[in-house]
């Protein structure tokens, strides 16, 4: 009984539906660039569209359109969102970057130090705010597309 009322989540199915959109298009934009597949780019942080932005805004746009705008789950959902934007583009980001220094410093040690053969660290971990602002705009395009869309069939 409560299983199929999570099937009928409007927000829920958009915070996916946005996810797996921008998943897929950074998928389909690193096999353009490179002529290559990297399956990891469907699961992978970091790169454009952000598919932490797109899924938080679509999210909150969601509880905006179904609980009304000026509720106070669409001021959570909103306010929630804007911290997961702000850590994407200031701590993961300079994290990201730190990263590439410190795999560089590796890189260059002699090989008989014991760090020499440690495990680069991952590099692409936050987001510019370009690829922030794309996300944000995919997640609410979405919601409206879907709302649209339901408004239509019904």
């Amino acid at each position: 009984m409560y299983y199929s009322s999570i099937f009928a989540n409007y927000p829920l199915i958009c915070a996916f539906i946005s996810f797996a959109i921008a998943q897929s298009i950074k998928f389909f934009t690193s096999w353009y660039k490179e002529r290559r597949w990297d399956i990891k780019q469907l699961v992978g942080s970091g790169g454009m569209p952000s598919a932490h932005s797109a899924t938080v805004a679509a999210l909150a746009t969601a509880i905006g359109f179904q609980e009304g705008f000026g509720g106070p789950l669409f001021a959570i959902s909103l306010i929630l969102a804007c911290i997961v934007m702000y850590d994407a583009t200031g701590v993961r980001l300079q994290a990201g970057r730190q990263a590439e220094v410190l795999n560089q410093i590796v890189y260059e040690l002699p090989a008989e130090h014991p760090l020499a053969e440690s495990r680069p660290l991952r590099e692409l971990l936050g987001h510019t705010p370009p690829q922030v602002i794309a996300g944000g705009l995919l997640g609410v395009i979405t919601v409206v597309v879907g709302y649209l869309i339901t408004l239509t069939a019904s």
